[in-house]
């Protein structure tokens, strides 16, 4: 039975059963993305998917609680950012158990407004998934938050270093990334930015001196420099 905006969320996790993959399953594995709960369905199919269905919140919900990872990748692809609150998102975090959900997730957080909440609880949290999804929200909000005044984003360099020493490999990730992203955002977001990087480079800390140096290189690499150069023309 074809899909349609109308399909229940029975209907459509039936639907998705159908396009399961062994082989999309291995693939998904090597790049450390948890297939306990996943069908086996690329990211490039299930778009196109959630472009048919259209968003519709309830359907969210439901999809979510069915524990798949391409049902709740629908979820999110589909949940309507205006009626996604706070509770809805702890909830969501609590069952975060791969990167790419968390950092699919993380989109959908900031378009319903909620940066400024969840940003700093989550980097508080200890779960690793939690945490990370407070960096990929700062990586986030950098590249889609076209109207955050840059002091927002100041204020978050304080959370990259208090938790640039975390080793859990994708929150070190996420850490290094959103300080990256931080100082691509803007010229005035820059020199802040590097002189960060800079210090977590000459750090004690094995982790800090990785994230330090490896966003020192891109932050001072010729073609992030021309980038930010053209925008303030």
């Amino acid at each position: 039975m074809p899909l349609s905006p109308a399909s229940t969320p029975d209907e459509i996790v039936d639907h998705l059963r159908s396009l399961g993959s062994v082989e999309n399953r291995a693939c998904m594995a090597r790049c450390r993305i948890s297939t306990e709960r996943a069908l086996g369905i690329s990211n490039a199919a299930l778009r196109p998917i959630g472009k048919l269905l259209g968003q519709d919140h309830d359907r969210a919900l439901a999809l979510w609680a069915t524990g798949i990872r391409e049902a709740r990748l629908l979820a999110i692809f589909t949940d309507k950012p205006k009626q996604v609150m706070r509770a809805q998102a702890d909830a969501m975090a609590a069952g975060f158990d791969s990167w790419e959900v968390v950092d699919h997730a993380a989109h959908l957080f900031c378009a319903a407004g909620l940066a400024h909440q969840i940003i700093p609880a989550f980097a508080a949290d200890e779960r690793e998934f939690v945490r990370r999804t407070a960096f990929s929200m700062i990586a986030t909000a950098c590249l889609h938050l076209k109207k955050e005044p840059d002091p927002t984003f100041l204020g978050w360099l304080g959370l990259i270093e208090a938790h640039a020493t975390d080793g859990r490999n994708f929150v070190k990730k996420a850490v290094n990334w959103a300080l990256r992203q931080t100082g691509k955002r803007s010229v005035v977001l820059h020199a802040p930015a590097f002189g960060l990087a800079q210090k977590l480079a000459t750090s004690p800390d094995r982790i800090a001196r990785w994230i330090g140096t490896d966003a020192v290189r891109e932050l001072s690499a010729p073609r992030t420099l021309e980038r930010l150069e053209a925008r303030r023309r």
